[in-house]
């Protein structure tokens, strides 16, 4: 999997410059569109569980979540990471346990443009169900040693068995 690239332009900063924030969010959207997988081998009903990971390798997820609508929750963490912002510091993210997943997000962004890719990888049929799943894939993911940024990870890893 490749990520969009974009003629003429050398680096993330290059093509942030002059772009408006409603061309950033169009850019968003296409993404969303483009970029959005659903792994989960089941018709889609109900509450998607979704991870979120680096264009290069998608199997090293940064981020578990839910959802009922994958693609507008999609464009939401794009639009939050507010990449049209210079400073390399997400401010306006009220609670810092939220931080780290916008400053990765904007960190794939200064390396070439890069935005993350979302994949659907459970469906669940109600909210309780959702959470659950969510937290199982959180607990699978830490024990395969991933690096992930949910407010969660730190609360569970004491929790994972080590292998």
């Amino acid at each position: 999997m490749t990520a969009i690239q974009h003629p003429g332009l050398k680096s993330a900063r290059e093509f942030g410059v002059g772009l408006s924030v409603a061309q950033m969010r169009r850019r968003f959207r296409s993404h969303a569109e483009a970029q959005l997988y659903d792994e989960s081998g089941v018709p889609p009903e109900g509450f998607a569980i979704y991870t979120l990971a680096d264009p290069r390798d998608i199997r090293d997820v940064r981020y578990v979540g839910q959802t009922s609508v994958p693609r507008r929750r999609f464009r939401q963490h794009l639009n939050y990471a507010r990449l049209w912002l210079p400073d390399d510091l997400p401010w306006w993210v009220k609670q810092p346990t939220l931080r780290p997943l916008y400053t990765w997000i904007r960190e794939l962004y200064r390396d070439e443009g890069r935005l993350p890719v979302m994949v659907v990888v459970a469906w669940a049929t109600s909210v309780a169900e959702a959470r659950v799943t969510e937290r199982a894939r959180i607990f699978e993911y830490l024990g395969r040693r991933r690096s992930l940024l949910n407010v969660e990870t730190e609360i569970l890893r004491g929790q994972v068995p080590l292998r």
